[in-house]
């Protein structure tokens, strides 16, 4: 089954062929070395900087329930360690990575494999399109707070031994932030070859800095216990418990990266990278960090830095940031991704998607995306002032994120036909540990958990817009086509001039004619001797192979009676492209070409005719006026179609159309 999307030129997607029959959890790439390292600088930025704040913020929540701070810090440790252990290490590197698509992974690439897109209104697949397009819009909320909580935590180090430099801490973050969005649209394939080895110098720093504080305070090591963690939540209150969980939370964020980013390294190399030397160097830095407070209970302003020497503290300022920044990178290229995805599947309005790099297809930079994300991330810094007060707005949309990412999980075991009571067990247990890390976190709604659910809700709305406004685009444009055999019976009585050269008509639809076609016939009465009509179409699969690119059918063979000079008749090419890769058209053709499909006449003298549409707003039932004109203007600042196929600039006809909604 096809259903066509967006404008009269726009894309067109399908369900896979046979999403079943693939194995769960096959994979492309080994666990090589050099994927192992790109992984700590990609996939482990973020998780990796917990440690600048997370465990703080949870003996802070601790101890404003009166507990004494040795106790809060043998508690944090444990909660955290199990925490790391629970959702990142079993639920997400043993059992998430496996619900793949063909190598794939992230929420639209889940929507995609269970074939949400097609949901009827009213189904229960419906439902599952809108908390997924929700999961995925929790992701942009999720990516103006982490560059800011991370940057901002990195340069407080700066206080520990310079107290005048606070009033600067701010300033300098803003303009690291800035400088960070600024340069995005070089790309960052250079500085992406040092991201791995920066990071693998942070988690052997993170060891370094805790073995001593450990061998100082070894008792810390009782925190492997979990019941130290289930003994102190249950007799510090539910109040304090809510906080402390929430605030733990923090230290297991970013694991929601190993699964977006499987498409770029592979489960085998994430794993061996997690399990290798991440996993490890958390755990042994966390317990570094409670070990100093059960010490020295007075180091609680900021046990990261005070774990190092003093001559010390400025370098490590000076790599955190670098840490920092790498971890934000990885945040700003993955909504830059998940960006793109969506506009393939029709989620999102088509935007301008740069390649910084031609030899890697990940490498992209979205302009519009960049500076909305650069303005939510700036004012979270500008308004909460600090990591303290940014804690409180970390957590909530990622807890959430992580109970959606575990419901879709469960009904993608289901569809693979895995035994229903297992699922219910397994994703059960950990769908209950993510509704109880979400009810902790919603604790801190008013304290800033708000701003990343107030980005995600405009997001997620503007999905729901565009693709109910495309719905109904698309029914008014199917009673404006004309059928085929009307459209030749035409040709036949009143037969057009005939041009030279080959005209090519991109439509949504794989039947009937596209109207500018059919509007270029009846204003001008010419066209063209040859006659392509080209739709492309986004498979919910990640990749197309270039030998299965293209498919060309031919229209009629009325139109060889209809006008005696068509020697080649008019033929349908249909373009199949993964929601992963950029539809270029002229790349298609000459798949086409190459295939014998069409002849490579076809392309010497080539004219594409675009529908250019204008969409007014109208009292028509299906979506309420006010959300029609928001519609209206979405399309209205569209990419243009021809921009985003690739058309060649100086072969491009537009044909303008009003359409009423």
């Amino acid at each position: 089954m096809r259903q066509a999307l967006s404008s009269a030129a726009a894309p067109a997607v399908t369900l896979p062929a046979a999403p079943v029959a693939r194995k769960p959890g096959a994979v492309r790439h080994g666990p090589g070395p050099a994927l192992m390292l790109g992984a700590l600088g990609v996939v482990y930025g973020d998780i990796g900087t917990s440690p600048l704040y997370a465990f703080k913020e949870a003996v802070k929540a601790a101890t404003a329930g009166g507990a004494a701070v040795p106790a809060a810090a043998l508690g944090a440790v444990s909660l955290i360690l199990w925490s790391l252990i629970l959702i990142v290490s079993l639920k997400y590197a043993v059992l998430i990575l496996r619900a793949d698509n063909r190598g794939e992974g992230g929420i639209v690439a889940m929507l995609a494999l269970l074939g949400a897109r097609q949901a009827r209104p009213g189904t229960w697949k419906a439902v599952l399109l809108v908390v997924g397009l929700v999961g995925a819009a929790l992701l942009y909320g999720d990516g103006a707070i982490t560059p800011a909580i991370s940057v901002l935590s990195a340069i407080e180090g700066l206080k520990v031994d310079a107290p005048v430099l606070t009033p600067f801490v701010v300033p300098i973050t803003l303009v690291i932030l800035v400088a960070l969005f600024a340069v995005q649209h070089k790309g960052v394939a250079v500085i992406g070859r040092v991201f791995g080895p920066v990071m693998l110098i942070w988690f052997v720093v993170l060891v370094l800095l805790a073995l001593p504080s450990i061998l100082r305070a070894p008792e810390i090591l009782g925190a492997a216990n979990p019941w130290r963690a289930v003994d102190f939540l249950a007799h510090a209150g539910w109040h304090v418990s809510f906080m402390m969980l929430g605030a733990a939370f923090l230290a297991v964020t970013g694991g929601e990266a190993m699964y977006a980013d499987l498409g770029h390294f592979g489960a085998p190399a994430i794993r061996a990278a997690w399990f290798g030397l991440v996993l490890p160097a958390l755990l042994i830095h966390y317990c570094g960090q409670g070990a100093l407070l059960m010490a020295d209970p007075s180091a609680i302003e900021n046990p990261f830095y005070l774990l190092a020497p003093e001559w010390a503290h400025y370098p490590l300022v000076a790599l955190a940031t670098m840490a920092t920044v790498i971890a934000s990178q990885a945040v700003i290229s993955g909504v830059y991704s998940l960006t793109q995805q969506s506009i393939q599947l029709g989620f999102m309005p088509t935007m301008r998607v740069v390649h910084t790099d031609q030899d890697e297809r990940g490498q992209i930079y979205v302009p519009a995306v960049n500076w909305l994300l650069a303005a939510g991330t700036l004012t979270a810094v500008v308004v909460f002032e600090s990591s303290d007060a940014l804690a409180g707005a970390y957590g909530i949309a990622v807890s959430a994120l992580m109970g959606i990412t575990t419901l879709l999980a469960a009904l993608i075991a289901l569809r693979w036909g895995y035994n229903p009571i297992l699922v219910f067990a397994v994703n059960g247990f950990f769908l209950a540990i993510d509704a109880l890390f979400f009810a902790a976190n919603s604790v801190k709604l008013f304290e800033g958990g708000w701003f990343p659910l107030v980005l995600a809700a405009a997001v997620a709305f503007l999905m729901l817009t565009w693709m109910k406004g495309n719905h109904v685009l698309e029914a008014v444009r199917e009673t404006m086509r004309q059928p085929e055999a009307t459209f030749l019976a035409r040709l036949a009585s009143h037969p057009p001039v005939t041009l030279p050269g080959t005209a090519a008509f991109l439509t949504a639809a794989t039947e009937g004619i596209p109207m500018a076609l059919g509007r270029l016939v009846e204003r001008s009465r010419c066209l063209h001797e040859r006659i392509l009509l080209i739709t492309v179409i986004y498979e919910e699969a990640p990749v197309i192979p270039a030998e299965e690119r293209a498919q060309v059918t031919l229209v009629a063979q009325g139109i060889r009676k209809a006008i005696s000079k068509y020697t080649p008749g008019m033929e349908r090419v249909v373009l199949r492209y993964g929601f992963m890769q950029t539809a270029s058209i002229p790349e298609g053709l000459q798949c086409a070409v190459k295939s014998g499909l069409l002849p490579p006449e076809y392309l010497e003298d080539l004219t594409y005719f675009v529908g250019h549409e204008v969409v007014i707003p109208s009292a028509r039932p299906g979506m309420a006026l006010w959300r029609q004109g928001l519609f209206a203007f979405m399309k209205r600042n569209a990419e243009r179609t021809g921009a985003h196929f690739c058309l060649p600039t100086r072969q491009i006809v537009e044909v303008g159309t009003e359409i009423e909604i």
